[in-house]
């Protein structure tokens, strides 16, 4: 095991910032998960308008506003998948 618990005496001496530092790539870690989270959830949304996009255009009946509302919510999305990762990647830089 790699961990290794620092003695009493060591843990009461640390400072609450110091405390706090040491979480700091945890941290960092934790909110790249939630972005890569935020940013499937955007994609799956993407994937099911193009379903119901392509199902809307082949119905027998064609809704040419229900076509465009999901046009409209399809071009959202990818509007916002582009902002989240610009913000992804002013964020957390490549190293």
């Amino acid at each position: 095991m790699s961990f290794q618990i620092k003695s009493f005496k060591e843990l009461i001496s640390m400072t609450k910032e110091k405390l706090e530092e040491s979480m700091i790539p945890l941290r960092v870690r934790s909110a790249k998960a939630k972005a890569e989270g935020i940013k499937v959830e955007i994609e799956t949304k993407m994937v099911d308008l193009e379903a119901k996009i392509n199902t809307a255009c082949a119905s027998k009946d064609i809704d040419f506003n229900r076509i465009v509302d999901l046009m409209d919510d399809y071009a959202l999305a990818e509007r916002q998948l582009e902002q989240v990762t610009k913000v992804v990647d002013q964020l957390f830089p490549a190293e």
